[in-house]
């Protein structure tokens, strides 16, 4: 019998044309032979008719069991029988006999024999359209050439189920809103005129029970032909995939994630991506509220988390429709956190989220929040979901999910995500507080080892700036210090130590406290760096590569400013010239010889001189402020010139205004090196404030320059200091007569200090001394020592200069220029 297609109006499959047909009669003898049986066995009729039907049987032995069962019933299936081929060859056949009665009365049988391979083709075609049929997970659709459905299997999507759907379009049948039918009826089209398959196509469509939420899917349209290749209908074959998208999507949104949270080393902009990344994706409303402790940079709280400890708004992101203005503003402490009851000291306790309904949030808030549960009801907020945020096994905060849109509450997969977001930012948060704590510790280092205040000269006025290097590279070698030297003389150095980190800083700390040790020596500038270039190459041999192993290579420049002959003395190492800035704002770059850095010459350092006029300018800097990224030497300072010739920049309110004026124009924003900037406005001394004597190298003289001494104090209205300042006089100008060499000269200076000079010809090195009782000299400088705040020498090309400061009294006031 014949098999019908299933659900409708394909028709009857046709028969196999492999099937053979021959007649028996009562004796076993053939007298029948279909065309069939020739195909089959290869004998015509003619060789056939008036033989026994045993003869074609392959085993013999099978004939009497035949027989037997033949006379048995009507109708019998044999079964399995194996023939021999005209050729010898074994043929497997289905074999079945029908017993008939001829007009005479005599049995005969018809028998039927079709080729076991075609038996098993014939059951393969049906249970495969069994398969796609009934039992196959593809949705089945067969339409017309007109896309009128001609047949579908039994799995109905939602929506078409115990629909009428033959002899009608998609279009008629398909529930309103839930697909794009121009988009399906064009795909329909495109198969209809090409006669080429679409493969694969992903569509959506809205759920039909849940217009929130959509479905996914596989839809694969293929022409059916005719046996002229005519194209007389579609197949559409479509899967369900809604489960592999939204697998898809999610870790697209975790790939999102990686790829948007933690792009900066800051914990409020880190909490921020958070958030952003939630909504409107996961959430309609996120917010994050971190631990006090995280706040500040500090180690954040490790085992249990107390319910006093408050947790403040990081951050929070919603969708338009979302509360306009926050509940609570970024900072501050969020009410709802702290307490017993609390549900953030619930899952910061367990370490377990969260996941509750509007009722059961709204039941947790009221009791310590009531506005905010208010808030959770007009909003229609219907799914509330809370993460714990931790990171090596600390505690760190807490991030909130919500959903008042739809109806479509956080599933299993959505809290998955939501932890996976949390852990990302978790790391990224701790990883942004270690940052800022150790920022902070190591901007304090750096700024410990600079000047923490500028001191108060009468000659010079100063302004500086120090940048930290941006990104990782927060410690750096470069410096700036301000000396004051014997002489109402001022120092101005900038030094810059190769490279970053600790190492430089540790290098900078050390170079610059020599520095200052031998400025305390009266060092010329070139002197000065030529000890310096010692003190590098001593690190070098003493460390190698080691903590201080970088001072090879630091750049430094030594300035030393004169306010009573007005003169700058400058030498520098592989650094940057320093510039004068004029009071009409004309810009130039004091010549000096270009010697090498600190390490890396060994040759004698230069110097050069340069007489400053009152409110000229002198700026010194690294090669920060001048050097921009890619920019050759050349082209960066004209860029500083540039800037220096701005008389915004000259004339503003004050040096600081100079200083962030410069750094405006000419800093990156985020620099790899460090910079630093000093800006001095110079003013000579004026003449009421210094006098200077020649004297005669006899012994009258001293008597002499006692009496100068006093006429011009009591001029000064320093009259207190009468008694000292003859003591000091008359030791140093004694010494002077007795060990030095003509000419001698003794100047008085009033600065902030009153400093007494005496100046001779020998080079010869004063010694301090403690006298012994029966000793009848030996006590000068002793004295001088205890009667003066400081005193020293220095020394020049043709002799030198012993110097004692004394302090003004309090009523002298300030030093005017």
């Amino acid at each position: 019998m014949h098999d019908a297609m299933f659900h409708g109006a394909l028709g009857d499959l046709p028969e196999p044309g492999d099937k053979g047909y021959a007649t028996v009669d009562g004796q076993g003898v053939l007298t029948g032979w279909s065309p069939g049986a020739q195909r089959l066995l290869g004998y015509t009729a003619e060789e056939v008719r008036g033989r026994r039907g045993a003869e074609l049987l392959y085993f013999h032995a099978d004939a009497a069991g035949l027989v037997e069962r033949c006379h048995a019933r009507e109708a019998t299936a044999l079964g399995a029988i194996a023939l021999r081929h005209r050729d010898g060859s074994r043929v497997e056949v289905d074999l079945w006999a029908h017993s008939l009665v001829s007009t005479t009365g005599e049995p005969y049988w018809l028998v039927q024999a079709e080729s076991i391979d075609a038996v098993r083709r014939k059951n393969l075609g049906r249970a495969l359209l069994k398969g796609l049929f009934t039992e196959s997970p593809f949705h089945i659709d067969v339409f017309d050439t007109q896309f009128r459905f001609v047949a579908q299997n039994a799995r109905r999507l939602k929506g078409f189920r115990n629909q009428d759907f033959l002899g009608r379009t998609m279009r008629e049948v398909a529930p309103a809103g839930v697909m794009d039918m121009t988009a399906f009826e064009s795909r329909q089209r495109q198969v209809l005129a090409t006669g080429e398959a679409l493969v694969a196509t992903e569509v959506h469509a809205r759920d039909p029970d849940d217009p929130d939420r959509y479905q996914a899917f596989s839809e694969t349209i293929v022409p059916l032909r005719s046996d002229s290749d005519e194209v007389i209908g579609l197949a559409h074959v479509v899967f369900e995939v809604t489960e592999r998208v939204r697998a898809r999507e999610r870790l697209a949104l975790v790939n999102d994630a990686s790829a948007k949270i933690g792009s900066t080393l800051d914990v409020l902009h880190t909490a921020q991506e958070l958030t952003d990344v939630a909504v409107p994706l996961l959430a309609d409303h996120s917010y994050v509220n971190l631990l006090d402790s995280v706040f500040g940079g500090d180690e954040p709280v490790t085992g249990p988390v107390s319910e006093a400890m408050p947790l403040r708004r990081a951050a929070s992101s919603t969708v338009p429709e979302g509360p306009r203005e926050p509940v609570v503003e970024t900072g501050d402490v969020d009410p709802f956190t702290s307490g017993a009851r609390s549900l953030f000291t619930r899952a910061l306790a367990s370490g377990e989220p969260l996941l509750l309904t509007s009722e059961e949030v709204i039941a947790a808030i009221a009791a310590v929040a009531p506005q905010r549960a208010a808030l959770v009801r007009e909003y229609g907020v219907h799914s509330w979901l809370l993460v714990p945020m931790f990171a090596r096994g600390a505690a760190l905060g807490a991030a909130v999910f919500l959903r008042h849109r739809g109806t479509h509450a956080f599933e299993a997969d959505d809290v998955l995500l939501a932890e996976d977001f949390v852990a990302r930012a978790a790391v990224c948060i701790d990883n942004a507080r270690r940052y800022t704590r150790e920022r902070t510790t190591a901007l304090a280092l750096q700024r410990s080892l600079l000047p923490q205040q500028m001191p108060v000269f009468g000659a010079v006025e100063v302004a500086s700036r120090y940048l930290p290097a941006g990104g990782h590279a927060v410690l750096g070698g470069a410096w700036f210090d301000v000396i004051p030297l014997s002489g109402a003389r001022v120092a101005l150095v900038v030094g810059d130590v190769v490279g970053h980190g600790l190492q430089s800083a540790v290098t900078m700390g050390r170079l610059r406290t020599a520095v200052r040790t031998l400025a305390d020596l009266d060092l010329s500038p070139e002197e000065l760096l030529t000890h310096l270039d010692d003190q590098v190459n001593r690190f070098q041999e003493e460390h190698g590569e080691g903590l201080t192993g970088g001072a090879a290579g630091t750049t430094c420049v030594y300035a030393v400013f004169d306010p009573i002959a007005r003169r700058c003395t400058v030498a520098r190492a592989g650094h940057p010239p320093p510039a004068r800035v004029t009071a009409d704002g004309n810009v130039e770059f004091i010549d000096l010889p270009g010697d090498p850095p600190l390490g890396r010459g060994g040759a004698p350092f230069e110097s050069g001189e340069v007489i400053l006029a009152d409110g000229e300018l002198l700026v010194l800097y690294t090669d920060g402020p001048a050097h921009g990224p890619e920019q050759s030497a050349d082209t960066a300072l004209a860029r500083l010139r540039e800037a220096l010739s701005d008389t915004r920049l000259t004339h503003p309110p004050g040096l600081d205004g100079v200083c962030d004026a410069m750094i405006r124009h000419l800093m990156p924003a985020r620099t790899q090196d460090d910079a630093a900037l000093l800006v001095a406005r110079v003013h000579g001394l004026a003449p009421d404030r210094h006098v200077t004597w020649e004297l005669a190298a006899e012994p009258e003289v001293v008597g002499q320059a006692r009496a100068l001494a006093n006429r011009k104090l009591t001029e000064w209205g320093l009259e207190e200091l009468e008694f000292t300042t003859e003591l000091v006089v008359s030791e140093l100008v004694t010494n002077a007569i007795r060990y030095g060499s003509p000419p001698i000269q003794l100047r008085l200076i009033r600065d902030n200090s009153l400093i007494c000079e005496v100046i001779d010809g020998s080079s010869t090195s004063p010694h301090i001394r403690r006298a012994l009782e029966t000793d009848e000299g030996g006590r000068g400088l002793y004295m001088v020592a205890q009667l003066a705040q400081l005193w020293g020498t220095r020394y020049h090309p043709r002799g030198k200069t012993i110097w004692a400061e004394q302090s003004l009294p309090n009523s002298a006031g300030a030093v005017a220029r």
